[in-house]
């Protein structure tokens, strides 16, 4: 009875923060409910007895990839009200595929099974088990190939980003490491000689 109130407490946490997501104003606000979002995500996981999957999204999209992407959000200039008249248009086709989601989701609870919307506990795992050792079989035995091809494909995404980053921008200053090895220490220090005084 515990684990089910604790589930609907962090999936109601979950809606809340995720509504704040798209709603929120600033930029800066709607990355911050988004880790509150994963947060809650990850309890979840753990009340599911999937821990691994609870401890990755906490270590690396809260560990790493929404703290580069707050970093950027705060370090860009975002013209807000540029982006809010280029967003209003799409209104229609956001309310679509909600519409969409919503519909799948009532369809999979509801029609799907025949319990209705009554929540299942999670089986017991034998002693012993380990719900990181099972996925890590299967992720380099049967979805090894699948698993490189992601690797391999997330390698292209940040090469591609680097490169859209690097390209040639009006008032930037690029660093010359070939201009910087070369440099003479003759051409870099003066030393001057002056006599020395006396003070009184």
């Amino acid at each position: 009875m515990f684990p089910t109130i604790l589930f609907f407490v962090f999936s109601a946490v979950l809606l809340a923060a995720a509504l704040g997501v798209i709603l929120a104003r600033n930029p800066v606000y709607s990355a911050l409910l988004l880790v509150l979002c994963f947060f809650n995500s990850a309890v979840i996981w753990l009340l599911l007895n999937a821990e691994f999957l609870g401890i990755v999204l906490v270590l690396v999209y809260v560990g790493a990839v929404m703290v580069l992407f707050l970093f950027v959000v705060m370090m860009l200039d975002i013209n807000l009200e540029e982006l809010r008249k280029g967003v209003a248009g799409y209104w229609p086709l956001a309310v679509a595929v909600a519409g969409f989601v919503v519909f799948a989701i009532i369809n999979v609870i509801v029609v799907r099974h025949l319990g209705g919307a009554a929540l299942r506990a999670a089986p017991a795992l034998p002693p012993g088990y380990s719900n990181t050792r099972a996925l890590g079989e299967a992720l380099f035995t049967r979805y090894a190939y699948p698993a490189q091809l992601a690797a391999v494909i997330l390698l292209v995404a940040s090469v591609a980003a680097i490169v859209l980053t690097l390209r040639r921008r009006p008032g930037v200053k690029p660093q010359d490491v070939a201009q910087q090895v070369a440099v003479n220490a003759r051409d870099r220090v003066r030393i001057v000689k002056m006599a020395s005084e006396k003070r009184p």
